[in-house]
């Protein structure tokens, strides 16, 4: 791993502002990391999942933005549909009365399969803060690979469960960087309309904004950009923002003022529970299994594909293992789950025919961190809505986009938090390991390194213009860079590539990809629009032309 550079103005210790904030910040502990509640969350009561020997027309394997959008759009042009999704349901409330754990109090209910957090905000003052926890079917998934962490969310809805809510559409310009081979007219006049339609999405009131205490952090934010001439915009996000102000004005149960937001929010947020799925449910043709994974596909003898299910409880152990036929199957597990499945079933001989673009061009989206310790007369509030709404657009000069994140700990800690997507061009490859059984990717830690130089473009400049320093607490002792993680994963079954340019396998009729595997590494902002968008366009197609 590269070095990490310190801070620029030549201090070898803390300004007295820094170690101000960084006491505000280790008070804050356990503001951050909570209590770790031993409590067992009830298992969720299994609806009728689907039974073997079972033949359903169409299988959709996930039920993220790319899967809801396909079932919704094969249900309402008839077809039944039968969705597989791993994690849970999320319908029922846990000990304390709320579907969702609190960020502030990770519990059971916080993550996939882990003893222990693994929060993406690790340390304070360098001190770690990630507490043991009961191993439970949670809903933030922290996979780790050789080189990356990789965030994902477990459960009905998918990412859209724990992803901070900012759906921007990238700019037109730079589109056909992302995906070449769509048009570019067909997406902005049709596409992406129908999707930021279908998922909510709206931009706050910016007269609130101008005034709110919650969004103090945002509007120091904007200063500090606009200050170094960088441009601070405004991006629509998928929460309800009539919910928030009566948040603010304290009519209703708090969410977002609460600092929810990554491990679910219990109230405002529009997850896909609240819009596709909610569509989906109105249309009678679709059903859902959670707490379910495949685990094979291979061709049927009599046409169509032979699907291995396994049923989980809520340690992860197999309870039953199920066989069902399938006429169509669509790959909606999320850019790591169809990847390794992907790879797995190719490598294993299930799906030998797919090609050797199979697990290719994965990438992280440029994904990294900091945090600036700003002056005293710069405080970014106690109050901080978990729901993002601008960024810092230096994307065509420096390669960096910066999302103005909050930091929710309930404290004031004078400190702005970022999370930066950059231009970065590493792509990674998945890949079957024999003699482990399990599928492997080629990151490598120093392949950050140009995403640090991108941000940098940004956060240097204003450090230099307001007289501030980097953070060196957040993510370790004196470690500046969050590098170690990803939120956005993209790609390894990319369009034209693994597929063709509508999303349907090479060598298999009736296999379709239709989510974040397809993009190959990079959106250029945060990618759910876009994912959303592509697999409006791409069901559009297949239903008119392979039903």
């Amino acid at each position: 791993m590269s070095d990490f550079p310190m801070p620029s103005n030549g201090s070898k210790g803390f300004s007295r502002r820094t170690f101000i904030a960084g006491t505000g910040s280790i008070l804050g502990v356990a503001a951050v990391a909570g209590r770790a509640s031993a409590a067992q969350p009830a298992a969720a009561p299994s609806a009728a999942s689907i039974p073997a020997g079972a033949h359903v027309p169409a299988l959709v394997i996930g039920t993220g933005y790319g899967g809801s959008v396909a079932a919704l759009r094969l249900a309402q042009a008839g077809v039944d549909v039968h969705m597989i999704e791993m994690g849970m349901s999320w319908d029922t409330p846990g000990p304390d009365g709320k579907i969702f754990a609190n960020t502030t109090s990770p519990d059971a209910r916080s993550f996939w399969l882990r003893t222990k957090t693994k929060q993406p905000l690790s340390n304070f003052l360098g001190f770690p803060i990630d507490r043991d926890i009961p191993k439970y079917t949670g809903i933030l998934d922290a996979e780790e690979f050789a080189g990356i962490t990789v965030y994902q969310g477990r459960g009905v809805g998918g990412g859209s469960l724990v992803n901070g809510g900012m759906a921007v559409t990238p700019k037109r310009e730079n589109f056909g960087a992302i995906l070449p081979s769509v048009n570019v007219d067909e997406m902005y006049n049709t596409y992406y309309p129908r999707a930021n339609a279908g998922l909510g999405a709206a931009t706050i009131d910016p007269a609130w904004f101008e005034n709110t205490d919650c969004y103090q952090y945002a509007r120091v934010g904007r200063k500090h950009a606009q200050r170094s001439g960088f441009p601070f915009v405004f991006v629509p996000t998928v929460y309800d923002w009539d919910y928030m102000k009566q948040e603010a004005a304290g009519a209703v149960p708090k969410s977002a003022l609460a600092g929810e937001i990554l491990y679910g929010n219990n109230y405002g947020k529009k997850s896909l529970q609240k819009t596709y799925l909610a569509r989906i449910k109105e249309t009678g043709r679709v059903t859902i299994s959670a707490l379910h994974k495949v685990t094979s596909v291979s061709p049927a003898a009599g046409g169509g594909y032979t699907v291995t299910i396994d049923q989980l409880d809520t340690t992860g152990a197999t309870t039953l293992t199920k066989t069902v036929t399938a006429d169509k199957v669509f790959f909606a597990a999320g850019s790591v789950g169809t990847s390794k499945l992907l790879v797995r079933l190719k490598a294993t001989g299930a799906l030998p025919n797919l090609n050797a673009e199979i697990g290719q061009g994965w990438g992280d989206n440029g994904n990294v961190m900091c945090g600036r310790a700003n002056h005293m007369w710069d405080s970014t509030g106690s109050l901080q809505a978990s729901i993002p709404t601008g960024g810092i657009d230096n994307w065509n000069a420096g390669g960096a986009f910066a999302e103005v994140a909050p930091l929710p700990t309930g404290i004031e800690t004078y400190a702005s938090f970022y999370l930066s997507i950059t231009k970065n061009p590493n792509r990674a490859r998945f890949s079957w390991n024999a003699a482990t059984g399990k599928v492997e990717l080629d990151w490598q830690a120093a392949w950050k390194q140009p995403s640090i130089d991108m941000a940098k473009t940004i956060f240097d400049k204003i450090n230099a213009k307001e007289g501030t320093i980097y953070r060196t607490d957040l993510f370790g002792a004196y470690k500046i860079w969050g590098d170690h993680l990803t939120y956005h994963p993209l790609g390894g079954a990319v369009l034209t590539k693994a597929t063709d340019n509508y999303g349907r396998l090479y060598g298999y009729s009736g296999l379709y990809v239709i989510d974040g595997a397809l993009i190959p590494g990079n959106t250029s902002v945060n990618p759910f629009v876009t994912i959303t968008a592509l697999a409006e366009r791409n069901i559009e197609k297949i239903i008119a032309t392979d039903l």
